[in-house]
């Protein structure tokens, strides 16, 4: 058992939520609506108060992105720089017929348009939806013909992996490429943007997600999102309006949505963001010559940092950090004290989901770090935990982790697929109560802390990003020389979990270690650069049901040497 982190009285006067406990009791998201700009009762738009509001303020000139490269070029823009530019944006995809309701995609590097082009987007109602810059072509094919998205934002380069699927995504109309002719168009067009007036339920962003089964779906996101969001980086990252913020995720991902753009800015706080890989060294010297006083990241990158000789350290100057956090994953224990070591500061787990687009349990710079716990749910956040019959468990008893379905950044749809959206809800026992249904298993021990315990399912959480299995085993069997393949996630220390897959060959392929590696960067190239088997086992056939359903359970049973289960419905293995 890990001792308890205290924390210091100097910590609860600069918290923003100084009181957890009160706060809980008496909480009410109509308490603190008014902190955000509504046009009238039940309209609100996400970008407004991301950036315009800030735009019209003393913040106009107050450095909002501070952006470096990957080769070191160096750029900042000021809230009213990023409102006029992404009017600019707006007006431009306006001219192209782009309407409210449309998909507009974004497939980019981490550069400063992908910002104003995702807030230009918002701003005229039409939907965002961005795409991680290592999705191949099959990655891309799903998620751009399933939204139905109308225009892709993208770069020469990466558009190159669109080509070969362009003909089968009928109602992509227009490929837009940053370094081709767009900022000749864009800075021609008004700086001055009519701003829709999107009721509050109307559709802002969507994020693919993957499941155990069939394609990723599409959570649907709606404007009103931001007011959890807005709440939950002021009191759960603690981002005050003089902050230096740098979340290290990609905007792909829901976290580089709600804690890079909207929850951030609508706290009128400065964010970094940096388009090179990890490299120690480099975050350590942004950390301190852009003085960071708040940093969230994810338990991988900790991890990586942590493996680093304690000398690297010593080079740089940490004294502006205040607040750490991380997301992802299960942060472990021996993390939280050698960030201790390191940086004199805690870094803080939270959690939640694509699904619940913000932050829904936390550890607060106001309350005692249990290290491994998740911390208390936030305020307004009911949590149950719940047993095989859908009954309360008592306390430390592991089960379904689930919440009432009550806060504002809960997904709206699924994209074109309701009955996967209702299949997200259940009811308690004995009460009818609907609640919404994680997917996870964790435990709530007798102060109100929940603990994580794993996946209820088979999606493989590698570096803090979710795969589905599905996904990997489909790109796989798209290889020549394979045949079929099932996909587990295996635990790692460094990674929370890789990806590993268990192929059947071809006929008179011989199963060598090169023949591992090619495979291995076939999926890497055609999928994800974060989406392929880092190992590879070649078996003579695969455990399956007699309806053909691949049994993953068996695979990872096996492979971690525990009990294999029911095996009744499998054919004979």
């Amino acid at each position: 058992m890990h001792h308890i982190i205290h924390k210091d009285k100097e910590n609860l006067q600069k918290a923003h939520l100084k009181d957890y406990e009160k706060m809980r009791r008496g909480f009410s998201y109509e308490d603190h609506v008014h902190e955000l700009v509504w046009f009238e009762k039940d309209k609100i738009n996400a970008a407004y108060n991301a950036i315009t509001k800030n735009a019209y303020s003393p913040r106009r000139n107050k450095v909002a992105l501070y952006f470096e490269s990957a080769d070191g070029i160096k750029e900042k823009y000021t809230f009213l720089e990023i409102e006029e530019l992404s009017n600019q944006i707006g007006n431009y995809l306006r001219d192209l017929g782009i309407d409210k309701g449309d998909r507009a995609f974004i497939f980019l590097p981490r550069v400063p348009v992908l910002y104003f082009a995702f807030i230009g987007i918002l701003k005229i109602g039409a939907v965002a939806g961005t795409l991680f810059s290592a999705f191949g072509p099959q990655a891309l094919f799903d998620r751009l013909l399933q939204s139905q998205a109308r225009i892709l934002i993208t770069t020469k380069e990466m558009g190159e992996r669109v080509k070969s699927i362009r003909h089968k995504l009928p109602h992509l109309q227009k490929i837009v490429y940053i370094d081709s002719d767009f900022w000749t168009k864009v800075k021609k067009c008004d700086v001055e943007l009519h701003i829709a007036q999107t009721h509050e339920d109307d559709d802002a962003f969507m994020l693919y997600t993957s499941g155990t089964t069939g394609r990723p779906k599409g959570v649907v996101h709606a404007h009103k999102a931001i007011v959890h969001e807005y709440l939950t980086a002021r009191w759960v990252l603690d981002i005050h309006e003089e902050d230096v913020y740098w979340c290290t995720a990609d905007p792909g991902w829901v976290t580089g949505i709600a804690y890079e753009i909207l929850g951030t800015w609508a706290n009128g706080a400065s964010t970094i963001v940096y388009e090179g890989r990890f490299d120690p060294s480099v975050w350590y010297r942004i950390i301190d010559e852009y003085n960071v006083s708040v940093w969230y990241s994810a338990p991988t990158a900790i991890r990586m940092l942590a493996a680093e000789k304690p000398a690297l350290l010593r080079d740089f100057n940490f004294s502006s950090l205040r607040h750490l956090a991380s997301v992802g994953e299960p942060l472990n224990p021996e993390v939280i004290e050698w960030s201790l070591r390191a940086f004199g500061l805690p870094f803080h787990d939270n959690y939640f989901q694509t699904e619940t687009g913000g932050i829904m349990i936390a550890n607060y710079p106001s309350l005692p770090i249990r290290p491994g716990s998740m911390g208390k749910p936030f305020p307004g956040i009911k949590v149950h935990i719940l047993d095989k019959d859908n009954r309360s468990c008592g306390v430390r008893k592991i089960g379904k982790l689930t919440f009432e379905p009550n806060w504002p950044s809960l997904m709206k749809k699924i994209w074109r697929r309701h009955l996967k959206y209702l299949s997200y809800f259940i009811k308690m026992q004995p009460s009818g109560k609907t609640v919404y249904v994680t997917g996870d298993l964790a435990y709530l021990d007798e102060d109100g802390y929940v603990w994580f315990i794993g996946r209820d399912d088979d999606v493989i959480k590698t570096a803090g990003e979710r795969v589905g299995p599905f996904e990997v085993e489909s790109a796989l069997i798209t290889h020549p020389d394979v045949v079929e393949a099932g996909v587990i996630g295996k635990p790692d220390e460094m990674r929370g979990e890789i990806i590993k897959a268990f192929v059947v060959l071809q006929k008179g392929v011989r199963g060598t270690d090169h023949k591992k590696a090619e495979i291995s960067a076939y999926v890497k190239k055609n999928l994800a650069g974060h989406a392929y088997p880092r190992e590879i086992e070649f078996v003579d056939k695969l455990p399956k049901t007699r309806s053909g359903k691949i049994m993953r359970r068996i695979l990872k049973a096996k492979e971690l040497g525990l009990p294999v289960g029911d095996t009744s419905t499998l054919e004979e293995y």
